[in-house]
């Protein structure tokens, strides 16, 4: 397929524009209507976010370049998500409670397999962390031991050592300061709004559309779910 000058100039400016914001709205500039309207600009996008281990994604009014899981130069890699969101002695149990910590969140808010993924509309931090304590106890009852998937007991340890606080505590060695630098961490991505004057979590347009995007794929939503050592019937 041959593509014009002007398609591959518009292409190079569209993903230089997501390069910088990582999201290109409807409405904002004419690099969106460029993208939406012609097949040639948009294919050319799609290759050079795939050629830089990327996804180009379009739902719900905005176009979305999202880093694939391996891409540690426009994502995260595991060392650097260590140091953001454990403290500086972390080790392996750390980042894997902070790794359950974020998927409890998700299957917390989206486990509807409906018209839309979610399934409601906010949660409070208290009820939060006694999800996260009952899911790992689940886990540990579950796999009563045994090898293979998520290391509950480990990570149960792990969480039950961090103090309880009644007070709003930012340190990373309580329960809540650790919950709360992931959080606080998500809410910078633009994923969820922490509200901490109100102890509530809401997620962000965002994250609804990425996650009925990968949710309502049923393959997707067993996957999350296997990861939290749950059963899935085929």
């Amino acid at each position: 397929m041959g593509y014009s000058i002007d398609e591959i100039k518009m292409s190079n400016r569209i993903f230089y524009y997501l390069l910088k914001y990582r999201e290109l709205k409807e409405g904002e500039s004419e690099l969106y209507k460029a993208y939406s309207e012609n097949e040639n600009i948009t294919q050319l996008v799609k290759e050079q976010g795939e050629a830089s281990e990327s996804f180009v994604k379009k739902y719900g009014g905005v176009v979305y370049l999202i880093p694939k899981e391996e891409n540690d130069f426009l994502g995260y890699s595991k060392a650097e998500l260590r140091k953001i969101l454990c403290k500086s002695s972390a080790n392996d149990k750390d980042y894997y409670l902070s790794q359950f910590v974020i998927l409890t969140l998700l299957v917390t808010f989206y486990n509807s397999q409906g018209i839309s993924s979610k399934s409601r509309d906010y949660i409070k931090i208290g009820e939060f962390l006694n999800i996260i304590s009952d899911r790992l106890n689940d886990g540990v009852s579950r796999t009563n031991g045994e090898n293979g998937g998520i290391a509950f007991e480990n990570i149960l340890e792990r969480f039950e050592s961090l103090k309880s606080s009644d007070k709003k505590s930012i340190s990373k060695t309580t329960k809540e300061g650790f919950v709360n630098t992931i959080l606080k961490f998500l809410d910078d991505q633009g994923l969820i709004y922490y509200i901490q004057s109100d102890d509530m979590i809401k997620t962000t347009k965002k994250l609804d559309n990425f996650m009925d995007w990968n949710l309502l794929n049923k393959n997707n939503y067993d996957r999350v779910l296997r990861a939290l050592g749950e059963e899935v019937n085929e």
